[in-house]
């Protein structure tokens, strides 16, 4: 028999046993849990069913064993209020012609493992300011390394579309990219990622914060950086069309601030405030090469004429079906 990690997107998970190898999802079971236990639910009624929608390969037990993404659906097999994806899926069937692509910058914390002293950092107090941290190298400069290369090695192993990682500004702060990935598989492979990541953070008894503001003051934030292209953005002439994308958005700041963090913006209140490299909450704003700017065009992009813009507003503990499935519909006028 094989071992299968059912996980849904609260990042929790729960192991069965099952006849393996398995080779698609069509082969798993719907599953359960107790709702009652993850406030989904109530307790004469609490079970919450598991559908499995994706898998990938276990880097912890690894043979045939596997992880599955799962969506949540109520007793009356309706999607659970805190299932993202199933939304998001009927959003992107509407739009497969146009190819979506998203990549993902995923920026995190590091803590010591009473969840309170960023790794490295003195107790009760600071360390040097900002500067060399940035993708840097040494004892010194950097504090958490084993966990971000194992991370980087077990998304690979579980087929993860990771496509790299930083030391970020502050000190303890890291980054990963996922992408590019096309549709729904955008917000399957970070949110497993993500779950890779607070589970190899186990094994060195550190804990990962996704809190978009971890450090008041002269500390940048943490966000989820979007990079957004449709097919046609991607083709020569492409930049007519990422400049009309960028033009819609630009009718929508509240709608799309309302899905970049789970509290509908009052978590990105800490963290766009014009200030280390976020613009502000209140105003929209776009330029090449601008990290000041609410979406970004790369300098690259604009001098080949095509490629894809970055959207700077995403926070850090987003929920990725909500942000790909917002940008979609507004720049596929969806809605």
């Amino acid at each position: 028999g094989i071992n299968a990690e059912y996980g849904g997107q609260g990042l929790r998970g729960k192991t069965k046993t099952m006849d393996g190898p398995i080779n698609s999802v069509d082969e798993l079971p719907v599953w359960n849990f107790d709702g009652s236990s993850t406030d989904q639910s109530d307790g004469e009624n609490s079970d919450v069913y598991l559908k499995p929608v994706a898998i990938f390969r276990d880097p912890f037990r690894r043979g045939d064993n596997i992880l599955v993404m799962c969506e949540c659906y109520t007793f009356d097999d309706k999607p659970h209020p805190t299932n993202k994806r199933s939304e998001c899926l009927s959003v992107m069937d509407r739009v497969a012609e146009e190819h979506p692509w998203f990549g993902i910058e995923q920026e995190y914390t590091l803590y010591e493992s009473d969840g309170i002293t960023p790794l490295g950092w003195p107790v009760n107090g600071f360390p040097g300011p900002q500067g060399p941290y940035y993708c840097a190298v040494g004892a010194q400069n950097v504090f958490g390394r084993k966990v971000v290369e194992a991370h980087y090695r077990a998304c690979m192993f579980a087929g993860i579309r990771i496509a790299g990682s930083n030391a970020e500004v502050m000190p303890s702060q890291w980054e990963y990219q996922v992408g590019p990935c096309e549709g729904i598989d955008m917000g399957d492979h970070l949110w497993v990622s993500r779950w890779i990541l607070c589970r190899v953070a186990e094994e060195f008894n550190v804990v990962v914060s996704f809190d978009p503001k971890p450090k008041a003051g002269e500390w940048n934030g943490a966000g989820c950086h979007t990079n957004i292209s449709t097919l046609k953005m991607r083709q020569d002439g492409g930049m007519a069309h990422i400049i009309t994308a960028i033009e819609k958005m630009s009718h929508k700041q509240r709608e799309h601030i309302e899905e970049y963090d789970p509290k509908k913006g009052e978590d990105n209140t800490r963290r766009l405030t014009g200030r280390h490299e976020t613009a502000s909450i209140e105003q929209f704003s776009y330029g090449v090469a601008h990290r000041g700017a609410s979406i970004r065009i790369p300098r690259q992009c604009d001098n080949d004429g095509k490629g894809y813009f970055e959207d700077r507003r995403p926070a850090s503990n987003c929920d990725p079906y909500s942000v790909t499935s917002r940008i979609v519909r507004t720049i596929c006028d969806l809605d």
